[in-house]
């Protein structure tokens, strides 16, 4: 009986780690697409898939990032930044303490990917827009101004002091 589509709750939304954005295709691209759909080669052949990683080892590569070292003053700095979120005229909600402990996650995965074993302020700030714009939800005015939430984010990561 109902049309159309709802935004998941916010309690629904703050279960999810990121929110990526995703643009159209270029121009080529979408061309190619519709060639490989035409040609038949969207089918699904599982066969096609090749294992890339047995369990045990992303076992331990889960340990290995989980025992990544944050200095205290980088979890201080996340903390500093989540809050910002809550005490921000931008913001009608800020973010709540799981995306604190996303953005920690997330910080250490990027930095195990760059092939470090410690956190950084930066890659605090290079996850903190993914893990928070949709955590966050804009005061309609804000909204009605253009204004988008990676905006009030970075605004925010510019604001809170870097520890050094």
């Amino acid at each position: 009986e109902q049309e159309g589509t709802y935004r998941l709750p916010e309690a629904q939304l703050d279960r999810f780690l990121f929110k990526i954005k995703v643009d159209y295709p270029q121009e080529k691209d979408e061309i190619q697409m519709l060639m490989n759909f035409h040609k038949g080669s969207n089918r699904h052949d599982l066969e096609a898939v090749r294992k890339v990683l047995r369990p045990e080892r992303l076992i331990h590569f889960r340990q290995q990032v989980s025992s990544l070292i944050v200095e205290e003053k980088v979890l201080r700095y996340i903390a500093n930044l989540v809050r910002s979120t809550r005490e921000s005229a931008d913001l009608y909600l800020g973010a709540s303490p799981r995306a604190t402990l996303a953005i920690l996650s997330s910080a250490k995965a990027f930095a195990a990917i760059q092939g470090r074993d410690f956190v950084t302020p930066e890659d605090v700030q290079w996850v903190s827009k993914p893990v928070m714009r949709h955590r966050v939800i804009l005061r309609p005015e804000r909204e009605m101004e253009g204004i988008s939430t990676d905006e009030v984010i970075e605004r925010i990561i510019r604001k809170i002091e870097v520890p050094r």
